[in-house]
């Protein structure tokens, strides 16, 4: 129940070592065996560091972890908890974050396999070289391996020409991506009342506040296993919580509602054309009862990063508005 504090049970595994190390692997679980398992697979052979991979399962059926105990448990460098409940990705990451304490936190959804077997230690490294980095994106490829998965794009479009390069940005995407612990527990994690989407772009947004960078690698990839079609579904519950989420993130911001009516109309006109409308109303009326109160002020630094990294690349609302009826959902 909400307010309850999160806990997990170790049925599997050993906890990570009690001296320092480079870097957890979280991977969240809740049914998908097969893909759960490559996942779990690739992220054990990565190399060229001290590595702990924590799985945190929020809900799969008996057999499942059955089965994940019966192939891992002998990895001394793997650990599987139950959480005995759905937490949401926002809760379940904080959840898996807090049982290690590895100098970065990598993350990779379940249904994601890491590009090579190097991908955790060159990130590792990225970190080491510059002080002033808190979070890193991932390139998520399609399923071949070659080419950007579109559905995954949580960036500008004009930005989609540089996706094997590097860049700032003021988010990145969950499905593969490293958080530096430092930073991690300066924001204070995710806000676990997000439950499902936008909780990277938050805390991305009170990293920048703290005068952390966030930049996006496209040199460094994982592979997203399952077909867009499968995971995107603008369905009611995904479409709810997304648009609650980001007019909470305005809120948050000392946005008022006068200033996010553009976005809220781009909202429900995409969820018109996706036969969800009423649930965009439920998230608009959700974000109306929370009643966000002002929480940030930004600072002019951050105004600046802000536009550089993100405004001045998505160009005029009403640019923006087009693109959001001519293709998927976006910021």
């Amino acid at each position: 129940m909400p307010g309850e504090p999160a806990q997990a049970r170790r049925i599997a595994g050993s906890p990570p070592p009690l001296g320092g190390y480079d870097a957890d692997i979280i991977i969240l679980s809740f049914n998908r065996p097969r893909e759960t398992h490559e996942a779990i697979t690739s992220a054990l052979r990565q190399r060229g560091g001290v590595f702990h991979v924590t799985v945190l399962d929020q809900g799969s059926d008996s057999e499942m972890l059955r089965d994940l105990t019966r192939a891992f448990s002998k990895s001394p460098h793997f650990a599987l908890y139950d959480a005995g409940r759905n937490l949401g990705v926002a809760g379940g990451r904080n959840l898996a974050t807090a049982l290690g304490h590895g100098q970065i936190i990598v993350a990779l959804d379940n249904d994601a396999t890491f590009e090579s077997n190097w991908v955790v230690a060159r990130a590792h490294q990225t970190f080491l070289q510059n002080p002033d980095l808190g979070a890193l994106g991932f390139n998520i490829l399609a399923m071949d391996g070659k080419h950007p998965d579109l559905s995954s794009w949580g960036y500008p479009k004009p930005l989609l020409k540089l996706n094997g390069k590097r860049f700032d940005t003021t988010t990145f995407v969950g499905a593969g991506h490293a958080i530096r612990r430092v930073t991690w527990n300066a924001v204070g994690g995710y806000d676990a009342d997000f439950f499902f989407a936008w909780e990277e772009y938050d805390f991305c947004l009170a990293a920048i506040a703290l005068n952390w960078r966030i930049a996006y690698d496209g040199r460094l990839a994982v592979i997203h296993k399952v077909a867009a079609e499968a995971r995107i579904g603008w369905t009611a519950r995904r479409m709810t919580y997304f648009v609650r989420n980001r007019l909470i993130i305005g809120r948050k911001w000392g946005q008022s509602w006068l200033s996010l009516a553009p976005r809220i109309a781009g909202y429900l006109i995409k969820a018109h054309l996706h036969g969800c409308l009423g649930a965009a109303f439920l998230g608009v009326k959700a974000a109306l009862a929370a009643d966000t109160p002002r929480q940030h002020d930004m600072s002019k630094a951050m105004r600046h990063y802000i536009h550089n990294n993100e405004t001045r690349h998505r160009g005029s609302w009403l640019n923006r508005l087009r693109t959001e009826l001519l293709g998927h959902i976006e910021t």
